[in-house]
């Protein structure tokens, strides 16, 4: 069993090597990078340590603080602030700050985030205060732009520079966000609508001109056909007259064909009497006589019995001419005879018309 000298000599010795190691580790301080620490030599600055190893006096130099150098993002809760047109609404805001000044951060303020924090509130108030509701709204940069110079004047002599500064979140009251939706639905509305009228406008112009265009397009095929129909019955015309022209037609043949077409002039029920015009008897004569009316016993439409009349066979006609070997006359004055006997017969049948319209009753053939 050790004797008591021995065990209070140990004792010392433990105590000395826990002071050493406890000196040793006072002494030597490692600093961090972008890490800056605030010494104090018996309660006094006496300076500042940078990234490193560094030895201090044990028991003499104190590290106060340390600071964190690198750019840091502080986010402060919704704050409500009175627009000028007394609105309340709330607002976030976000702040980049970087310390600059290890020292003042450190001996000018005691706590440099809840001071930022402090500000920030007060200089919104000042700011927003001015601004209604809509400017609030739509002014961010300029509020922060605002926010920014104030709070970097304010925190420079603390040792802070303030790199930026953030809305994150307008929120104006309840109320108020209803009426915004809808005055934002019925503007969507209202812009809706009129796109719907450009719509139906636009479709409308676009069928009026189909329309348009159709209807051209019908007109002048309308007048085409007609144009090509006109040709037509031109060219069939000319096609008949050049036929009856190369066939040579007399008199009696064209004065035949008149008494053909009075049956079908004097068709219809409405047709109560028929007008004989003076030249039928004209006609007659000529077919009786190229029918074979002799010149003895014969009767003539135009003159008495017995006596044949001068128009069938001209002035003085000849007894000695046959009824088989007629005589042939120009085929061109033929035709220029039968068509002024045609409108000679048409101008007499139109003024016994008017006639018996107009005075007498008419006197039936």
């Amino acid at each position: 069993m050790p004797d008591p000298q021995t065990i209070a000599l140990y004792l010392v010795l433990f105590l000395l090597v826990l002071f050493v190691a406890t000196a040793i580790a006072r002494a030597v301080r490692i600093v961090p990078q972008a890490t800056a620490v605030i010494v104090e030599r018996l309660g006094r600055y006496s300076r500042t340590l940078d990234a490193g190893l560094h030895i201090l006096i044990p028991f003499v130099d104190k590290a106060r603080a340390t600071v964190d150098l690198r750019e840091q993002v502080v986010s402060f809760p919704p704050q409500p602030v009175i627009t000028s047109d007394n609105l309340v609404v709330s607002i976030d805001t976000v702040i980049y700050f970087q310390p600059t000044d290890p020292k003042a951060a450190t001996y000018e303020i005691a706590n440099y985030i809840q001071g930022i924090e402090q500000l920030t509130v007060t200089t919104l108030r000042n700011v927003i205060g001015s601004l209604d509701l809509e400017q609030t709204l739509t002014s961010r940069d300029q509020i922060n732009g605002q926010l920014r110079g104030v709070l970097d004047d304010a925190t420079g002599r603390w040792g802070i520079r303030v790199n930026r500064v953030e809305l994150k979140a307008i929120d104006p009251p309840a109320s108020v966000q209803d009426s915004m939706e809808k005055q934002m639905r019925a503007e969507r509305d209202r812009r809706a609508t009129i796109l719907n009228a450009e719509g139906v406008k636009q479709s409308q112009i676009l069928t009026a001109e189909g329309e348009k265009q159709a209807q051209i397009l019908r007109a002048e095929g309308t007048a085409q056909a007609a144009i090509l129909e006109a040709q037509g019955e031109a060219r069939a015309i000319l096609q008949v007259f050049d036929a009856i022209h190369k066939g040579n037609p007399d008199s009696k043949l064209l004065a035949y064909q008149y008494l053909q077409m009075l049956p079908q002039i004097a068709q219809g029920e409405s047709n109560k009497m028929w007008i004989v015009p003076t030249e039928l008897t004209k006609a007659l004569s000529g077919i009786g006589n190229a029918l074979g009316g002799d010149t003895s016993g014969g009767s003539s439409l135009d003159g008495p019995a017995g006596s044949v009349s001068p128009d069938a066979h001209g002035e003085g006609s000849d007894l000695d001419i046959k009824v088989d070997e007629p005589q042939l006359e120009d085929p061109n004055e033929a035709l220029r005879r039968a068509r002024q006997e045609a409108a000679d017969a048409t101008a007499e049948a139109e003024r016994t018309t008017a006639t018996t319209r107009g005075a007498r009753p008419p006197r039936e053939g």
